[in-house]
């Protein structure tokens, strides 16, 4: 019988002891940072902790049916059994046992190899002020990020997880067995099959629809049911109270800022001016509380500051000047007295 390599053994040794701290909850973000770089240091490595965690999974469910069946423990002859000493040599009863083990663990590294690419991965994305990306990610959803946004996101065999740290952000989601979800201030819109835009805005987070369907869930306590949108529908999530308000909106304008169009309908110029100012050197101030609770009704180019200066001329209840650096928006009434 040939010896096993020691770098083999070491492996073994080191899956089984992260696998002891994982199963008792015990990894600091320190030690969970340390554990992730071990394991994706080397296939050897994802396959020992697989074979590992199979292995304590069998042996639980074997000891679970022994204890069942033996005698009451009312005449004192049941033993917890230490199950936790991971270093301890495991042992299948009978030759069928061995060989049922075996095909386990080379069954698992087989999967180790080929899951590798997808076991977990973390990554932040961020766009610059000016400067919306698109790009895609492990599994190959496209994303779309705003300017002046940030993603986060960890990939794992069992789930895709994006947290949208601010801004906005469009997924076009790829088909995969794991389902994907991103987490926005407290939210939890779960994808199932479709294209989806997710914008942290001044007072709630909107959800708009583009194709396919989504879930909308309290990311706590209960996980509460808030939404579930088909193509088309836009959800706006109050911060404070989730008070949900739900529209019909037109797929196309969902996405029309992928081409640097600001599309907005019935919106207080507030936020109209937050979305053209993430696009812009030259920004735009809205001086007084009348004029940014204003709702409006447009669509032009982002980078177009002349157009739209002329479009809110021509409301009757605004007036704009320019200074050196920002392009000035007062209510009519504000600015006569003054």
């Amino acid at each position: 019988m040939s010896a096993v390599p020691p770098d083999r053994v070491a492996a073994t040794e080191a899956a089984a002891q992260w696998h002891v701290l994982q199963r008792e909850g015990r990894l600091s973000q320190a030690q969970q940072r340390r554990f992730m770089d071990w394991l994706v240091a080397s296939p050897e490595h994802l396959r020992e902790y697989l074979a590992v965690a199979r292995v304590a999974g069998d042996l639980h469910a074997v000891l679970t049916c022994e204890v069942a069946r033996a005698p009451s423990a009312r005449h004192g002859n049941v033993v917890q059994l230490p199950l936790r000493n991971a270093r301890a040599p495991v042992r299948a009863s009978g030759t069928r046992g061995w060989r049922r083990l075996a095909a386990c663990i080379a069954g698992l590294a087989c999967l180790g190899v080929a899951g590798f690419a997808a076991w977990p991965t973390s990554q932040r994305y961020v766009a610059a002020h000016g400067a919306p990306r698109s790009f895609a990610l492990p599994d190959h959803t496209v994303v779309h990020l705003n300017a002046e946004s940030a993603l986060s996101m960890r990939y794992s065999l069992f789930d895709r997880r994006v947290e949208l740290e601010r801004g906005q952000a469009s997924f076009v989601v790829a088909k995969d067995v794991r389902p994907f979800a991103v987490h926005a201030a407290g939210l939890k819109v779960r994808d199932i099959g479709t294209t989806f835009d997710v914008s942290l805005l001044r007072e709630q987070v909107r959800i708009d629809v583009a194709e396919g369907r989504v879930r909308v869930i309290g990311d706590a306590g209960e996980g509460r049911l808030l939404a579930d949108l088909q193509a088309g529908q836009r959800a706006e999530v109050d911060y404070r109270s989730d008070a949900v308000a739900i529209s019909q909106e037109d797929p196309q304008s969902m996405t029309a800022w992928w081409q640097r169009r600001v599309v907005f309908r019935d919106e207080p110029l507030l936020t109209v001016v937050d979305r053209f100012n993430r696009l812009n050197r030259l920004q735009l101030q809205v001086d007084d509380a009348t004029a940014g609770e204003l709702r409006l009704t447009g669509n032009l180019r982002g980078d177009d500051l002349a157009s739209l200066r002329a479009f809110l001329d021509d409301q009757p209840a605004l007036v704009t000047h320019a200074s050196a650096d920002a392009i000035h928006i007062a209510s009519r009434l504000t600015h006569d007295k003054d």
